[in-house]
């Protein structure tokens, strides 16, 4: 089921939903996004990359900034990420706050 523009920009806000399209890739899933609309106000999720969608540790390294965007847009926390030793990130959590 496809979500109007419209729609998402009231979700995530403009602002999020701008960066999302300016650094969008042709593969490249909002695995953030995805995962906060599943989440209910109040719960926390870690986020990882999913290999059964096509996600890497190299295409899900653009999560973090989605996560940031909706941070700043004041609807989830970063609780933590979680890095491996050559410093890619493989999990971030989130707290839905609105």
């Amino acid at each position: 089921m496809a979500v109007s523009d419209d729609k998402l920009a009231a979700s995530v806000g403009l602002p999020a939903l701008e960066l999302l399209y300016n650094n969008k890739d042709e593969n490249m899933r909002d695995v953030v996004n995805e995962v906060y609309k599943k989440m209910k106000v109040g719960s926390i999720a870690w986020v990882r990359p999913v290999a059964a969608k096509g996600d890497t540790l190299e295409t899900f390294q653009n999560s973090y900034e989605h996560a940031k965007a909706l941070a700043d847009e004041g609807l989830i926390t970063i609780g933590d990420v979680k890095r491996q030793p050559d410093n890619l990130i493989e999990a971030i959590r989130i707290h839905r706050i609105a």
